[in-house]
């Protein structure tokens, strides 16, 4: 079962790419984070507590990282259809 491998001395067509990786200091970047308090239902911060003990984090991470995306979500610029409504509605 085993065959032998039979080595030969053809060239090896090798090509130098550019480093395309991050450097360690963007890699350790951290945003700028402000501090506030907020009250949450009871049900959401058991939700939050017990899916981070399933996936090993921490429930405020988890949040946070809920609070980013749906930022990251409507965070666009408003489109000319919305822009329109609101030029009809100011001079109406």
């Amino acid at each position: 079962m085993s065959t032998k491998i039979k080595y030969t001395d053809e060239p090896i067509a090798a090509k130098v790419i550019q480093d395309f990786l991050p450097p360690p200091e963007e890699l350790a970047f951290r945003e700028e984070g402000v501090k506030v308090t907020m009250a949450l239902s009871k049900k959401s911060v058991e939700f939050f507590k017990a899916e981070a003990t399933k996936h090993h984090t921490q429930y405020q991470r988890m949040i946070r990282r809920l609070i980013d995306s749906y930022v990251d979500a409507y965070d666009k610029p408003p489109t000319s259809r919305s822009t329109r409504t609101a030029r009809k509605r100011a001079s109406g």
